[in-house]
């Protein structure tokens, strides 16, 4: 029997741009928020275990009704309670129902990394949020072009103790949704900082993960949709769960 694999245009065009998905991003890293929404806070008032979710489009995006986005949430849930931070909420409730989270925006750091310290007045509110555990889910808006390891490296750490002020935050890592350059480069931080690394990037690849045909515009449909959020957050929690990070 004949086993040999017909290839087909997909595998070639992802063998030729290893970037491929990534490309398909065409939400514009500038203007996700409005200046005053950086940093926001759900049961603020609560006292239990302190979550920071640091992340983009995919962790909260304003609403846009140029790019069809009708949301104020992780870009492309159907909703808020959909996407990936609010399900990690709603998951972590349930160990600490006195939990309370902070949403960190990031987008104007990673676009501009490589002077990142010049937005931190930015994320003040979510440094003085003294979290006991930050998910780092961030890095597809570093611009891929002429991408510079050493010092993303330099500024993420960085930027990830300017955000742990008290210096006791457990701390969790993902790769990109979608390839990007810099994907190996936080393995190795992960490694070297042991930090628990949840791989995401096999999602982007999988267009059932996305929001393919839910939205006109090509970058916002790319983005994960409810299915790809879930498994987002199943990751994170697993990680989490098996790090004893939610242990008081």
């Amino acid at each position: 029997m004949n086993c040999k694999k017909t290839m087909v245009t997909s595998d070639v065009n992802n063998i030729s741009n290893p970037y491929a998905q990534m490309d398909k991003n065409t939400v514009n890293s500038k203007g996700q928020l409005a200046e005053t929404d950086h940093v926001k806070f759900d049961f603020p008032a609560d006292d239990g275990i302190r979550v920071m979710f640091v992340g983009n489009s995919i962790t909260l995006h304003g609403k846009n009704a140029n790019i069809g986005w009708h949301n104020e949430c992780g870009m492309a849930a159907s909703s808020k309670e959909k996407d990936y931070v609010h399900l990690l909420e709603a998951s972590i409730k349930k160990y600490d129902p006195k939990a309370s989270f902070c949403i960190c925006q990031v987008a104007d750091w990673e676009r501009g990394y490589k002077n990142g310290r010049e937005v931190y007045a930015k994320y003040e509110a979510a440094r003085e949020f003294s979290a006991d555990l930050i998910i780092l889910r961030f890095i597809e808006n570093v611009p891929k072009a002429d991408f510079d390891s050493d010092t993303f490296l330099r500024e993420f750490d960085a930027f990830a103790d300017y955000l742990n002020n008290t210096g006791k935050a457990k701390l969790v890592i993902t790769t990109a949704f979608w390839n990007h350059p810099g994907n190996n480069d936080i393995r190795l931080y992960a490694e070297k900082k042991g930090i628990p690394c949840v791989e995401l990037t096999d999602l982007g690849e999988n267009d059932e993960m996305k929001a393919i045909g839910l939205f006109e515009h090509t970058g916002v449909a790319n983005h994960p949709g409810d299915k790809g959020m879930k498994a987002i957050a199943d990751r994170i929690m697993d990680r989490v769960i098996k790090e004893g990070y939610l242990a008081r």
